[in-house]
């Protein structure tokens, strides 16, 4: 593939633009420069840089972040920042859109991707992905709650009882709660069912991949194959 083609595809502008800045010398593959915009390449693997900042080719994106407090998982942002805010340029570029939302208080492990099919998969109710929150409540927990969150409590404007795939105590105010669904204000409205309400809210695991704990507040990370196999659902017979 073409150098310019390349950079093209990876979010970096416009084919002319990314011509301009290969004939400025401000891209390097493998180390050296490469002046010369349609050098031919083979992308798999391929390592560069754009004016001093390392990448790797990948045909498609899937990355996590680390939500934090008081950001809007979209695009057009009311009240707070958006968490587009929190990516490079290129990510932007390239059109990479949040799998689901989190509410703009809820903290934790947000999926991106500009692979369509992928997000489609992710949010489609065919597939049930868990996911898994770290909930700080008001009133101290107890085994009646557990007990009603697991059998299921009615929410208002929904037409049966909404239940949680698993509910376990951690602490006297926290528990982990996990959800096959994505619910409007969902953890709070169950939580509120249950004559208790969130004080915090925490999303941890999404499948079988638990936010990493060296992934600060407002960071960003490429999934890799395993993680990405962590996340994949099965689908549902």
């Amino acid at each position: 593939m073409q150098l310019e083609r390349i950079l093209h595809s990876q979010g970096f502008g416009s084919r002319k633009i990314c011509r301009s800045m290969i004939r400025h010398g401000e891209v390097a593959v493998n180390g050296e420069v490469c002046d010369f915009p349609f050098t031919e390449f083979d992308p798999e693997h391929l390592v560069f840089t754009v004016r001093g900042e390392t990448w790797t080719y990948r045909e498609k994106a899937y990355l996590m972040l680390n939500k934090p407090a008081h950001y809007e998982c979209s695009h057009k942002p009311q009240h707070h920042p958006s968490i587009f805010s929190l990516l490079p340029a290129p990510l932007l570029e390239r059109g990479v859109q949040s799998i689901g939302r989190l509410d703009e208080d809820t903290t934790g492990l947000l999926l991106l991707s500009d692979d369509g099919q992928f997000i489609h998969r992710m949010s489609s109710p065919k597939w049930k992905v868990p996911k898994v929150y770290e909930v700080t409540t008001k009133h101290p927990l107890d085994e009646t709650q557990v007990t009603s969150l697991l059998s299921g409590v009615q929410l208002l404007d929904e037409p049966a009882p909404v239940a949680a795939l698993s509910a376990k105590i951690v602490g006297d105010h926290v528990l982990h709660l996990t959800l096959a669904e994505g619910k409007y204000h969902q953890v709070k409205r169950m939580l509120a069912a249950v004559s208790n309400r969130v004080e915090a809210l925490k999303r941890i695991r999404i499948g079988s991949l638990d936010l990493p704990e060296d992934l600060a507040p407002g960071a960003w990370r490429w999934l890799d194959a395993a993680m990405l196999a962590a996340v994949a659902p099965m689908r549902q017979a």
